[in-house]
């Protein structure tokens, strides 16, 4: 029987995902229709993005599965009419790009790269960074993204620890749990890396109660979710030098308003969402993949617990 897939991800996505998807699903040995239209009783799975219109999902009685092409679900996952199992995006190439992002990020921090390369012309202050070894580094969050990047950071020398709301087991990491482990952990931040999923409980985690618990001139890296921090508290914690400066990636509106006070602050680096990308031709094998898992009666790869949020 000839599989229906329905790319409700918008025609932008389906026109950089079409050859990469058909050549996947081929490769698994899938027989399956690739449609951006199509009557909901035939759609057997969705490939879907939250940013686009489709937001009832009653009427498709036999889709067996909904495969999100973004690694966060925030957007979709309360939705009360989702009753078919949910799996979120987890690309190998967007795993790549946080870890690039985030190694250059605190390498930058670490080397002092910013004093360099906005000097006037004479400036000559011969002051070497601490090795790597010296650097106390923080992962909140330790899911796919933050073990990946842990994991890359532990390999260029730098004293890592990690952060989560339950116990985890991370080799090379020490890895703290619980609201009695965040202050452990904060304490040891001389530079902090947010990636945790977005939930009721991360909400604002990053706050005036946090930030004080970090070292004085701590610098705090964000590629995770623009909810994680309390802006007001972020550029008050600036302001007294408790903070020595702040690289965000991600907002609670996006595209950043052109009047947030961030743009003007000289303490905040800004960068226009792009830590980590969906990449087309690897995510395409992830999605054919759990397809494959799904008709061979298989747990689905990365399927979204709806309790926990993520």
């Amino acid at each position: 029987m000839t599989l229906t897939v329905l790319f409700a991800a918008g025609p932008e996505n389906f026109a950089e995902y079409e050859a990469p998807l058909r050549a996947a699903l081929q490769a698994e040995g899938l027989d399956a229709r690739l449609a951006t239209e199509a009557p909901a009783d035939d759609v057997d799975y969705i490939v879907y993005a939250p940013s686009t219109a489709l937001r009832d999902f009653a009427p498709f009685t036999r889709c067996k599965a909904v495969l999100s092409l973004w690694a966060g679900v925030e957007r979709i996952v309360d939705n009360p009419t989702l009753t078919q199992p949910l799996a979120r995006m987890v690309d190998p190439g967007l795993t790549a790009g946080m870890v690039e992002y985030v190694c250059g990020h605190v390498l930058r921090y670490h080397l002092g790269m910013d004093a360099h390369i906005g000097a006037r012309p004479g400036a000559w202050t011969p002051v070497a960074p601490p090795l790597a070894a010296e650097r106390g580094v923080v992962i909140l969050g330790l899911g796919e993204l933050g073990r990946a990047c842990g994991a890359a950071l532990v390999a260029l020398g730098f004293r890592v620890s990690g952060w989560a709301a339950r116990p985890r087991q991370i080799p090379g990491l020490a890895c703290h749990h619980g609201p009695e482990g965040l202050a452990a952990a904060l304490g040891d931040a001389e530079i902090l890396v947010t990636l945790l999923p977005r939930t009721p409980e991360t909400d604002c985690i990053v706050n005036a109660h946090t930030l004080a618990q970090l070292p004085r001139g701590a610098r705090i890296i964000n590629p995770g979710r623009g909810s994680l921090i309390d802006d007001a508290a972020l550029l008050a914690a600036l302001d007294q030098g408790q903070i020595g400066h702040a690289t965000l990636d991600v907002f609670r509106t996006e595209p950043l308003p052109r009047n947030h006070p961030y743009w003007d602050h000289p303490g905040i680096t800004i960068t226009p969402h792009i830590a980590a990308s969906t990449r087309a031709p690897s995510a395409a094998r992830v999605i054919a993949r759990n397809i494959a898992r799904s008709e061979a009666g298989e747990s689905l790869l990365y399927q979204v617990d709806r309790a926990r949020g993520y």
